[in-house]
């Protein structure tokens, strides 16, 4: 990693304690993000504790992380050895050309997961597919 790199994020963001000095800073709107961090310091459960957070700054540098956010109205800083930022994208499958089933192999394939759920279902589902072969 460079020297340091920082990234904002906007928002109220939901503090779960996930034992051993990790956490999990959880954000629903404007869209879904999740913060995990790891061997944070220990004055942070005061922080994160308090009320909800709000506009989180992460500033990674060589060997730890920096936080910066308000909470309860007050600017607090936490240190942690990394933060891993997620963002799922919604529309991160949209571009690629995938295999899609239409109604017919649907119908198929409920069929045959049916047949086998039943008792004897996967030898029956075996002997007709050998019968198949065989024409």
């Amino acid at each position: 990693m460079g020297s340091k790199m920082r990234r904002n994020f906007s928002g109220s963001f939901i503090a779960q304690d996930r034992g051993n000095g990790a956490w999990r800073l959880a954000r629903a709107a404007p869209h879904e993000l999740d913060v995990f961090l790891r061997e944070v310091e220990p004055r942070a459960t005061q922080a994160f504790e308090k009320a909800l957070i709000v506009d989180l700054g992460i500033e990674w540098h060589a060997e730890k992380a920096l936080l910066t956010f308000l909470s309860g109205g007050k600017v607090a800083s936490v240190e942690a050895s990394s933060a891993i930022v997620h963002e799922p994208l919604g529309t991160l499958y949209d571009s690629l050309p995938l295999a899609s089933i239409d109604a017919n192999a649907r119908r198929f394939w409920r069929r045959v997961f049916r047949l086998v759920r039943i008792p004897g279902g996967r030898y029956l589902l075996k002997v007709l597919t050998r019968q198949r072969g065989r024409r």
